[in-house]
Parts: structure tokens; C-alpha cells; sequence
């Protein structure tokens, strides 16, 4: 037995993971709010994404830009938890699944990406802008384009999952 093996045997003995594999209605409704979170999460990037490449143009970045980050904080923060949760169930047949080995490459290129942008000067400068797209330099553009793409991957591979 592989360090690896013994590491998922140990995670799916996890109470929380026994929760979830003999109770049909834990396992749904921790599925609802690992749904929710995504909801939110792509809910709030793209539209923050769009604005940033610089559609809505009407719609002021520094009123919608704090909360967008905010909101979809919230859903990563949810979709992390009950994702991490969705795991434990079975993770040697996760961590065997190409999809899944794609999705979790696919959130850490999406989370480096917040992580450089949001530690940018040009997106906080770019947050304050009074809605004349001035303050957007093309890194912040890129990056939001980036972002949009990545996270837009990371569901579709996730949704795969299933399929392999």
C-alpha cells in the first residue's frame, strides 16, 4: 500500500465522509451548497471579469468591483469546503480520475491568477476607476480574461468528472 493509498483510506473513513456515504439526503444537500457555491463564485467573476475587459461601462467599477470580489470570495470559500467535503467520499477514485486531475490544475492556475491580480496596484488602481476605463491597464485586462477562461474550465471539468 502507497502512502497515497493509505492517505485516501484515511480520508474516507473521515466522519464526515461516512456522513455522506450513508446518508443519501447529507450527500444531496452538501451536492446544493457545493452547487451554490459555484453559482456564486462564477456568478460574481464573470460579471467582475466582463467589466474589467471593459463591458458594462456604465455600470461603475469601484461600486461593483469590492462586492463582486466579495460575493464571489464567499462562493470559493463554500465551494472549497463542501468540494473538499464531496472528496472525502471517494478520493482514490477522484485522485484515479484524469477530469478531476485537470479541475484541481485547472483552480490552482485559477487561484495563482487571483492571487496575482488581486496583490496587482494596477487592479486596486483599476477598482477605483470612476467608470472611464482609464485606470484598466492591459494586465488587468489580461488577467481578467484569464480568470474568465479558467473559471469557466474549471466547471466544465468538473462536470466531467462524471463522464470518466
Amino acid at each position: 500500500m502507497t502512502v497515497v493509498d493509505w492517505i485516501a483510506q484515511w480520508i474516507a473513513a473521515w466522519p464526515g465522509a461516512v456522513l455522506l456515504q450513508r446518508s443519501g439526503t447529507a450527500y444531496l444537500l452538501v451536492n446544493a451548497a457545493h452547487i451554490l457555491g459555484l453559482g456564486l463564485l462564477v456568478g460574481a467573476i464573470l460579471p467582475l471579469d466582463l467589466r474589467l475587459l471593459g463591458f458594462f461601462r456604465g455600470v461603475p467599477l469601484g461600486v461593483v468591483g469590492p462586492f463582486l470580489s466579495r460575493a464571489a470570495a464567499t462562493g470559493l470559500g463554500l465551494a472549497i469546503a463542501t468540494g473538499l467535503w464531496l472528496f472525502s467520499v471517494k478520493p482514490a477514485e477522484y485522485l484515479a480520475n484524469d477530469a478531476f486531475l485537470i479541475k484541481l490544475a485547472l483552480l490552482a492556475a485559477a487561484l495563482l491568477n487571483i492571487a496575482v491580480q488581486h496583490h496587482s496596484g494596477a487592479f486596486v488602481r483599476a477598482l477605483m476607476d470612476n467608470g472611464a476605463d482609464g485606470g484598466i491597464g492591459i494586465g488587468v485586462r489580461l488577467a481578467a480574461f484569464c480568470s474568465a477562461l479558467l473559471w469557466l474550465s474549471v466547471l466544465v471539468a468538473g462536470r466531467w468528472i462524471g463522464f470518466i
